[in-house]
């Protein structure tokens, strides 16, 4: 079969697909043919060999990804055979692997895939779209929210404003660029501005004077940071809620450079200090508060039925740009180059 394989950290072009043998399932494990493979901006730190929040890297060579959907083509023992045949999408956990035609992994990580999402919609969704629900745990919109959207484009950005207007929230999506603007104004936004325009926090202002009262933002869903979440939790009124859950615009390692209460090195973000004085409470809401927000004997796959369960409603759609399995060099290019818009995915 084939597969991604990573011999070296480094640029892009170090992934490289080659034929590597078929795996066979173990007791309690299932084989699935993948049918779509998800591409993470971790992954990219991963390839360049920074571990980001894991406990280590890899060992290589790697078959980078942890996120599959397809159909399942063999079970070990001790698994149920009705997983044999069905559409199934999964987090395969720690252990890489999903870039490659065929993956081994725990029958207990599965869910089937509702009726209505292909693969590609489904593992967005096991992904960012659980990552997702995480996120609005802690600010659950109301029409009365006035949320700001940094990366409104991307995957998380694209659910967050669907399922923000579907709870009849208003919605500023930012995005870069005519084409990501538009894509940002199509999925439902009240108001979609290009961020690279140093005026589109007036034009933000000047729509809320327009049409909401002059009403402030209420909540910024920050996976930015950096100049445009600076500016975009300027637009905060008092009790205002920032949200934080990326880096895509500063130094992912900013936070362990800077003493407690001081800016991040190269940003513009707000000090401990700005936000008391406005009223305005950060929450840096991946990892550990997540998960006990989340709350059950498996906080991840709460989270992960919680997406699966809001599409299947219709409160949201995954966004999805899909690449050939060939081409994961390109994609990991253009996610760091924030040329994609929605989830990336690989396509065997």
């Amino acid at each position: 079969m084939r597969a991604v394989r990573l011999h070296a950290f480094g640029p892009a072009e170090n992934l490289v697909v080659e034929d590597v043998p078929v795996p066979e399932p173990a007791a309690g494990q299932v084989r699935i043919s993948v049918a779509a493979a998800g591409v993470h901006l971790l992954d990219t730190s991963l390839r360049e060999g920074e571990r980001g929040p894991l406990p280590e890297l890899p060992a290589l060579p790697t078959v980078p990804g942890r996120e599959v959907a397809g159909l399942v083509d063999a079970v070990g023992a001790d698994v149920d055979p009705h997983w044999l045949g069905r559409r199934v999408v999964v987090h395969i956990g720690f252990a890489p692997g999903g870039y490659a035609e065929r993956v081994v992994t725990e029958a207990s990580r599965l869910h089937g895939i509702p009726d209505g999402l292909d693969a590609a919609e489904a593992v967005a969704l096991i992904g960012t779209g659980r990552t997702t629900m995480g996120i609005l745990q802690f600010a659950e919109p109301t029409p009365d929210t006035v949320a700001v959207i940094p990366a409104a484009a991307g995957g998380i950005g694209t659910l967050l404003t669907a399922y923000a207007k579907h709870r009849g929230a208003t919605v500023i999506g930012l995005a870069g660029g005519p084409e990501k603007t538009d894509r940002v104004r199509a999925n439902g936004a009240d108001l979609a501005v290009d961020y690279t325009d140093p005026a589109w926090p007036g034009e933000v202002r000047a729509h809320l004077a327009a049409h909401h009262g002059g009403r402030p933002a209420t909540v910024v869903f920050d996976g930015v940071g950096g100049a445009a979440g600076r500016a975009a939790v300027d637009l905060l009124g008092p009790g205002g809620m920032h949200l934080v859950f990326g880096w895509s615009g500063r130094d992912p390692r900013g936070d362990d450079a800077r003493e407690p209460g001081t800016q991040e090195p190269g940003t513009q973000e707000f000090t401990d200090e700005e936000r008391a004085a406005r009223g305005i409470t950060r929450i840096d809401v991946l990892g550990p508060a997540m998960m006990r927000r989340a709350g059950g004997d498996n906080p991840v796959r709460v989270l992960e039925l919680a997406a699966l369960d809001a599409a299947a409603q219709g409160h949201f759609t995954p966004a999805v740009q899909r690449f050939p399995l060939a081409d994961a060099a390109a994609a990991h290019r253009a996610l760091q180059n924030r040329a994609t818009m929605g989830k990336v995915v690989l396509v065997p």
